[in-house]
């Protein structure tokens, strides 16, 4: 793909991309005659969050921290599990409802180990991995910035005010951040 940076190392692929995901693609780049159960994952956007219409999301990430921290997320969770393959893909830019934003895919001889691997890879990248995003809720009702945690806090961006100068600090793939403090684990709070 032409908009994509991709890692891999064994039999552990991840990826970020421009582009909508191909599910298919993700499952075929796992299957193997030695494994008797691919999982899927695909997490798609929803139109609505916590009663409010959502119009898109927005992802943003520091590209090679990402990649890195994904590849390791899938080496600890491949040799924990014993998979015969794991990839990771999380789609970055605009993702319009009823499209997927990640997709993870599992191979393994068993599919006990396929389904506890596969949930796994999500919590641990929704945790780990330097991904944000922003809810468009359209209209007067601008966005939220948040980490890539379901619930997770986010701040509230007002559509008028964040064309003016004093607008949040802002990066050029997002917000700015940051350093975590000792004890905190995750992405850390976005500083506005």
């Amino acid at each position: 793909m032409a908009n994509e940076l991709e890692m891999h190392e064994e039999e552990c692929y991840v990826a970020l991309s421009y582009e909508p995901l191909d599910a298919k693609a993700a499952m075929d780049r796992v299957r193997s005659p030695k494994a008797g159960a691919i999982v899927l994952f695909a997490g798609t956007t929803r139109d609505n969050f916590r009663g409010r219409p959502v119009k898109e999301l927005q992802y943003t990430s520091y590209e090679p921290r990402a990649l890195q921290t994904m590849l390791a997320i899938c080496k600890s969770i491949h040799k924990k599990h014993s998979l015969t393959s794991i990839v990771m893909i999380h789609r970055l830019g605009i993702v319009p409802i009823g499209e997927e934003s990640i997709l993870i895919a599992v191979s393994c001889p068993h599919r006990e180990a396929a389904w506890r691997a596969g949930e796994e890879a999500l919590e641990e990248c929704k945790r780990k991995v330097e991904v944000w995003k922003r809810e468009e809720f359209g209209g007067a009702a601008g966005g939220v910035w948040r980490a890539n945690r379901d619930g997770a806090a986010g701040v509230e961006i007002d559509p008028v005010e964040n064309e003016k100068e004093n607008a949040p600090a802002q990066g050029p793939h997002g917000p700015i951040l940051r350093p975590a403090r000792p004890g905190e684990h995750g992405h850390g709070p976005v500083v506005m």
